[in-house]
């Protein structure tokens, strides 16, 4: 039966995105590879969506589909993170001798698919991921991280130059592992319905990310996945909050 095969050729799609975004990587075209994570971020969404409207939901679809995310969402932006890194380093690297501490410190980058792995395992196994999210998502790092250049370069603005700096980066490898593993409720865009009382927090990050990317555009991104986060934070205070006067 062909149809049972459509969901795992969308995650093999996925795949494929993640494969020429390392490629990509490496010749430090940027752009090409914010696409093809955007790219492969829909076949992510679609790969599910498939198997749900077509009924043919299986366990190797679902093995397929973290193997593909590790992939993608998870080596892609380490390696784009790395690439960074070694960027901005080299930016004063005139004082720097290549055996200097802070080459090496570059290779903090790589926490990000090790967290990653592990994520997206404890995620496989993890019944209370259903319809929240515990951590932040791989595909949403990987948004944030593959954007990043959006806004780096050419470097004309505080936060570009700000973000030009080794120091920060490595900062933010360092943040974005550990919220990827993080024991902290995240907002996840599943919709049972769609009334407002029910879905305002997703209404609202929706709203507020689409007049984000009209302002900024591409440089939007990484500040969405910031709001997405901060958002989902208010949330769960406004939830306890809830909980405890109840």
């Amino acid at each position: 039966m062909i149809k049972k095969h459509i969901p795992n050729i969308i995650t093999l799609g996925n795949l494929l995105c993640g494969c020429l975004a390392i490629v990509s990587t490496f010749h430090k075209t940027f752009e090409t590879t914010a696409l093809l994570i955007v790219i492969a971020a829909v076949l992510d969404f679609f790969d599910g969506f498939a198997a749900r409207l077509l009924k043919v939901h299986s366990e190797i679809g679902k093995q397929l589909d973290s193997l593909a995310d590790m992939v993608t969402f998870g080596v892609v932006p380490g390696f784009v993170m790395y690439q960074l890194i070694i960027f901005t380093i080299g930016v004063g690297a005139v004082h720097l001798q290549y055996n200097d501490l802070i080459w090496y410190m570059a290779y903090i980058a790589f926490l990000i698919p090790i967290m990653s792995a592990y994520r997206l395992a404890k995620f496989n196994i993890d019944t209370r991921q259903t319809d929240i999210f515990i951590g932040l998502p791989t595909p949403a790092n990987a948004l944030f991280i593959c954007f990043l250049p959006f806004i780096m370069f050419p470097g004309e603005n505080m936060i570009a130059l700000w973000l030009l700096k080794p120091y920060i980066l490595i900062a933010i490898a360092l943040i974005m592992s550990v919220l990827l593993v993080a024991e902290i409720p995240l907002l996840a865009l599943k919709f049972k319905n769609f009334s407002w009382n029910q879905n305002q927090w997703r209404y609202t990050l929706i709203i507020l990310a689409l007049i984000l990317l009209v302002i900024l555009k591409l440089q939007a991104v990484p500040f969405i996945v910031i709001l997405y986060v901060i958002l989902s934070l208010i949330q769960n205070i406004f939830n306890a909050k809830t909980q405890s006067n109840s």
